[in-house]
């Protein structure tokens, strides 16, 4: 009788499940890296060179922020590939490859581009964040994060973390922690005044993860060992073994519902946080995903390796 039971609830979540198809699709002038959504205008950074400005009202493209043209090893002046875009009270942040691969930091407000981190400093800043009005938070791939004082062009901290590659850096809501990821499997909370690691994650995953989302209190990664970590406070961690490397995981804004980019044609997969339940799916991604950002509990965001920004609206 158990056993019938444990068969029909399988089949009950077969059938209730559906897939989901993108509602629409914006196309940006190059490979897409990063983006970043406020209200109806979304920001997307490529490898063409620009940060590509979208109206969701309207589906279409209101302005571009051409980044200087940098002088290649062959000597060529190429557009730059843009690695990271971020928003904050009408001013965008913008870290772009620079000579020799070191980084060029930007920011853009009021229709000007300025750079407040050049190349002649060396980093190789996978990630920027802003902290707030002054401060910024760079992530280098060699898991050193640096506190940035913006007006002062002076770095609060810096400070070497592990001795691995680093995975992702994401933020709580609030600011004040950086959650970080690595190629060693562990998953670091940080305090962002202080650089102080307040707790360190590493029961779930045993190999490189590449992504790391975050909601009140809850952590999700992605992992190069094919698993979904999942992190609570006050709840015991585990794990969604799936079948396929999974590169890339979001997470609601209430925490209630995650997601992760699953098999070999790059689906999206939802699940509840709290129950473990996969839910919808949601299909039509050509590529490997880089991206997935939710925008409230019922739309989201997410990109390929491709010109394409996707959208999807999740069922009631």
């Amino acid at each position: 009788m158990h056993r019938l039971f444990i068969i029909l609830s399988f089949l009950l979540t077969i059938v209730s499940a559906k897939e989901i198809y993108p509602t629409f699709k914006l196309k940006s002038m190059g490979l897409v890296n990063d983006f970043v959504v406020n209200e109806n205008i979304i920001y997307i950074a490529n490898d063409a060179g620009t940060v590509d400005i979208f109206d969701l009202t309207t589906g279409k493209l209101i302005n571009q922020i051409v980044v200087d043209l940098v002088t290649s090893r062959m000597g060529t002046l190429v557009s730059p590939n843009i690695l990271s875009v971020d928003y904050l009270n009408n001013k965008l942040l913008i870290v772009s490859m620079g000579v020799d691969s070191y980084r060029n930091i930007w920011t853009y407000e009021n229709f000007e581009l300025k750079k407040i981190i050049g190349e002649d400093k060396k980093l190789t800043v996978k990630e920027a964040r802003f902290i707030d009005d002054e401060k910024i938070m760079l992530g280098n791939f060699s898991s050193e994060i640096i506190l940035h004082d913006m007006t002062e062009s002076y770095n609060l901290y810096k400070r070497h973390v592990t001795q691995s590659t680093l995975g992702d850096i994401t933020l709580s809501e609030d600011k004040s922690k950086v959650i970080m990821s690595d190629e060693s499997g562990e998953i670091r909370v940080l305090d962002v005044k202080t650089s102080e690691t307040l707790k360190v994650y590493s029961s779930q995953n045993v190999d490189n993860v590449y992504h790391v989302a975050y909601a009140k209190g809850i952590i999700i990664t992605a992992g190069q060992d094919r698993r979904v970590a999942v992190y609570q406070e006050g709840e015991k961690d585990y794990h969604i073994k799936s079948d396929f490397l999974v590169y890339c995981v979001g997470i609601s804004p209430s925490g209630k519902i995650g997601i992760y980019s699953s098999g070999e044609q790059s689906d999206l997969q939802l699940f509840n946080t709290k129950t473990k339940k996969k839910l919808d799916r949601l299909v039509g991604h050509k590529g490997i995903v880089g991206q997935i950002k939710f925008i409230n509990e019922k739309e989201l965001f997410s990109n390929e390796r491709s010109p394409f920004i996707y959208y999807w609206r999740l069922y009631e």
